[in-house]
């Protein structure tokens, strides 16, 4: 196995141990970013001299007999919204080029502190809007599995990366499925964690509004449940800069191995692929000893609305007249459909949005203490072909009906791989989608943890 193709888990204890130098494995994942990154356009700013002299720090602390991190030597990427030091906060905007951060986010902190090593920045799509990756800046990520479907978004170009082998890790974002749809994508596991778990703050931005404090969140990306495990607990290390932060234990009380099966959430029309995908879930939870009942889920629909009544209000108020500058034909497409769909919603409608939030809330809670694990679709359809909402926006929304209708209420998810199939677009991967309660991703990776034991090992793919 070359260096790159192993897990952070791997990498961590292999450093550590000195059977191999943290700067053997960076070299290794540059290098095979040198080879498969054009072909995918996943990494779009590299920082190979500051990843090698990261690198170099690791292996010198080892040599020193110093105590070394979680993540020691791990190669990890991060994604374009995020402030790095020495670095443009793009959000895939070519009038935020030129936006260098100073200082780092949290989550980017929390890497380093680990002993992570950034080898690059992935591509977003403009505004990070998207569950396609294509901007006027820097291009179009491709899924290196196969380019004619999409390879998700926002977090594209993260999932991209680490499927591909650049990275054992990739960060990730996600306010409407930007973790868990690249993640199911590019047949990945990708966790989006609870609101508080993840401190993140871009200092080079004004705070966000009330939106998104509640729905956006920073997860990983990664190949194993186990690294999944690994780097969420190396990013929820506490940040002042962060209010919303909840220093929550990373592992809750015993439970029971109880789980709901919804294969059709308010009446979505599940493709059979699917279908087929979230059956096989269920039986390897059933074969790991867990019980599994299928039911009906709590709402969707009523949370997806306010949850884009939330993000039209804060585009109105704060992004408006930069759509207008960036003029970038894939946001302007898809902002004109979001307005389709739902009118600007006035004061006194975002105030019953939030409201709303709070019921909605308390009837998943209730729901999740019966049952601690839902299995749900990620979308209701395989992956998409690339670029399908420039033809049909209001299949994509409705295919990520889950998607869109978790964030609002904070909750964690995941994207869990159980195997390939052939969609419309030929040879894809498939997974299921995982919830639990608040701050309990524990269930959810044990769940995961026991699904991937039953399904194909995920192996680094190279681009054709």
């Amino acid at each position: 196995m070359e260096l790159f193709e192993r897990s952070a888990t791997q990498i961590s204890k292999a450093v550590k141990a000195g059977d191999v130098t943290a700067r053997e494995v960076t070299q290794s994942v540059l290098a095979r970013m040198d080879a498969v990154n054009p072909a995918i356009n996943a990494v779009v700013a590299r920082n190979d001299e500051e990843a090698l002299q990261a690198a170099d720090e690791v292996d010198r602390a080892r040599d020193a007999g110093a105590t070394l991190g979680p993540m020691a030597g791990v190669p990890v990427t991060t994604k374009e919204n995020v402030d790095q030091t020495g670095f443009a906060t793009t959000n895939g905007l070519q009038i935020q080029k030129d936006l260098i951060a100073t200082t780092d986010s949290p989550v980017v902190a929390n890497l380093r502190r680990a002993g992570a090593v950034i080898v690059g920045r992935t591509n977003t799509p403009a505004f990070s809007l998207r569950w396609f990756t294509r901007n006027s800046l820097h291009g179009h990520t491709k899924n290196p599995h196969n380019p004619a479907i999409t390879p998700g978004g926002s977090s594209g170009g993260a999932a991209a990366a680490t499927a591909a082998g650049i990275g054992a890790m990739g960060h990730g974002t996600d306010i409407g499925g930007s973790i868990r749809y690249p993640a199911y994508a590019c047949g990945l596991q990708g966790i989006r964690p609870t609101l508080g778990r993840v401190a993140a703050r871009n200092a080079s931005a004004p705070d966000r509004h009330i939106g998104a404090q509640l729905m956006a969140v920073s997860g990983p990306h990664a190949r194993s449940v186990a690294d999944l495990r690994l780097t969420l607990g190396v990013m929820a290390q506490p940040d002042l800069q962060d209010p919303w932060h909840v220093p929550a234990p990373m592992k809750g009380a015993a439970y029971p191995r109880r789980a709901a099966l919804c294969v059709h959430p308010e009446g979505l029309n599940t493709h059979p692929l699917v279908e087929q995908s979230l059956r096989r879930a269920a039986e390897r939870l059933i074969d790991a000893g867990w019980d599994v009942t299928e039911v009906d889920s709590p709402p969707f629909r009523a949370p997806a609305r306010l949850q884009a009544q939330l993000w039209l209000a804060e585009m109105e108020r704060g992004a408006k007249a930069m759509f207008a500058q960036e003029a970038d034909p894939d946001a302007l497409h898809v902002l004109a459909e979001m307005h389709k769909i739902t009118a600007l919603p006035d004061l006194n409608e975002v105030l019953d949005a939030l409201q709303a939030r709070v019921g909605f809330l308390r009837e998943w809670e209730m729901f999740l203490a019966q049952y601690p694990v839902l299995i749900c679709p990620v979308s209701s359809e395989p992956p998409f072909p690339d670029l399908l909402d420039l033809d049909d926006f209001a299949r994509c929304l409705e295919a990520q009906l889950t998607q869109v209708g978790l964030p609002l209420m904070g909750l964690p998810g995941m994207s869990v791989f159980t195997g390939f199939g052939s969609g419309e677009a030929g040879h894809t991967p498939l997974g299921a989608q995982l919830i639990s309660a608040r701050y309990r991703e524990d269930i959810m990776l044990d769940a995961a943890e026991a699904i991937e034991q039953r399904s194909p090992t995920i192996n680094v793919v190279t681009p054709a």
